[in-house]
């Protein structure tokens, strides 16, 4: 069962906990961007900009921290991926 946590955080060359805060940091992010264009939505004038900052700003963010190859403890073989939550 303990695998079931560890598998993709090691996977990715993070721990449980680190995982748990990038990847909930991202949701937390994703969250107020999607509440933010649903009043966009209803009232134009507000969050003009929001939420397409806050994409810009997770895809920084996340290209920052793509991996180029994988340790070869996790797939037994080099090729290119990308980091994902």
């Amino acid at each position: 069962m303990l695998d079931a946590f560890n598998r993709h955080p090691s996977e990715v060359g993070e721990t449980y906990v680190e995982h748990l805060g990038h990847a909930g940091g991202f949701g937390v992010e994703m969250v107020a961007g999607g509440l933010a264009c649903l009043i966009h939505a209803v009232f134009p004038f507000w969050f003009e900009k929001t939420a397409s900052q806050c994409i810009q700003r997770l895809h920084a963010q996340m290209t920052a921290r793509r991996r180029i190859t994988p340790p070869d403890d996790v797939l037994g073989r080099a090729e290119t991926w990308s980091y994902s939550i």
